[in-house]
C-alpha cells in the first residue's frame, strides 16, 4: 500500500487566540507543525498542541520563524546568521520543554522560503537542528521544498524530506505564488483532495498556467488557518483513504 504524511501548521495562537480550529485538524492529520513562539504561540499553545497530538496519535514538529510576531513570520527579516542560529534553537528548546517528542522540524513563512535560496541562513538553521538533535540522541529530519536547506541539511548529517501543497498555487517552476498573487490560495475541497491523489499516486502536480510540476513528495501540507481548511484536510483524508493511500508520519 502507498503511504504520504499529511501535515498541518498548527498552535498558531495569537494573544491567546487560535488562529486555526486545532482539535479538528489534529483529527485528520499525521504530523503536526507546531508554532514555536517566534511567530505565534506560547507556552500554553505548545502544551496544548503536544496534548492533542498524543490524544490523536499525531507526530510533532517544530516550527521555527523569524522573530517576527507583527507580521506572523510571512515577512522576510535581515538576521545576523549567528543569531538567527540561537533563536531557532531557543524556539526548538521551547517545544521540547513544553513536552513534545520532537520528530522533526520545519521552518516557518518567510524563514521556509529563505533557508530554501539563502546559504548563510539555511546553513545557521541546519546548526541549530544539529544541536538539538545532539542533545536528543537522533538526528531530526528538516521538512521543507529543497534547495539550500537540502544541502545544508545533509552537511551536518541530518535527513531532509520534501513536501507539496496542496492548498497553494504553484509557478511552472515548482515555486509557489506568492500569497499576494491571485491564485495563490486555495480553497476548493474537492480540487484539493484530487491534488492530494495525484502527488501521492503519479508525483506531480498541477501549476497555474496548466503546466505540470514534479514534486516527489513523502508530506503534503494543508495550512491550519487557510480558507476552508478543515473541509480541505478532511476531504483529502477522506481521498487518500479511499484511493487507498495510506496516512502516516514518516519520522
Amino acid at each position: 500500500m502507498a503511504a504520504i504524511d499529511l501535515n498541518a501548521d498548527l498552535g498558531e495562537t495569537l494573544d491567546g487566540v487560535p488562529t486555526a480550529d486545532d482539535e479538528a485538524m489534529f483529527a485528520v492529520i499525521s504530523s503536526a507543525n507546531v508554532a514555536c513562539g517566534a511567530h505565534a504561540g506560547d507556552a500554553a499553545s505548545m502544551r496544548e498542541a503536544v496534548v492533542r497530538a498524543q490524544r490523536f496519535g499525531v507526530a510533532v514538529g517544530a516550527h521555527p520563524s523569524y522573530p517576527d510576531r507583527a507580521n506572523f513570520g510571512r515577512i522576510a527579516v535581515v538576521i545576523d546568521p549567528a543569531q538567527l542560529t540561537v533563536t531557532v534553537a531557543e524556539q526548538l528548546a521551547a517545544l521540547a520543554d513544553a513536552g513534545a517528542d520532537l520528530r522533526y522540524v520545519k521552518p516557518h513563512g518567510a524563514l521556509y522560503h529563505a533557508v530554501a535560496v539563502d546559504r548563510e541562513q539555511a546553513d545557521a538553521v541546519a546548526r541549530a537542528i544539529a544541536d538539538c538533535s545532539a542533545l536528543l540522541g537522533r538526528p531530526l529530519p528538516v521538512l521543507g521544498q529543497g534547495g539550500e536547506i537540502a544541502r545544508a541539511a545533509a552537511s551536518v548529517g541530518l535527513p531532509f524530506v520534501h513536501e507539496a501543497f496542496l492548498d497553494r498555487g504553484y509557478l511552472p517552476d515548482g515555486s509557489l505564488v506568492p500569497r499576494m498573487q491571485p491564485g495563490a490560495l486555495l480553497d476548493d475541497p474537492a480540487f484539493v483532495a484530487a491534488r492530494a491523489v495525484r502527488l501521492a499516486d503519479e508525483g506531480v502536480v498541477e501549476a497555474v498556467d496548466g503546466s505540470l510540476v514534479r514534486a516527489d513528495a513523502a508530506s503534503l501540507c494543508v495550512h491550519g488557518d487557510s480558507p476552508s481548511a478543515v473541509d480541505m484536510a478532511r476531504a483529502v483524508r477522506a481521498a487518500l483513504d479511499a484511493a487507498g493511500v495510506e496516512v502516516r508520519a514518516p519520522w
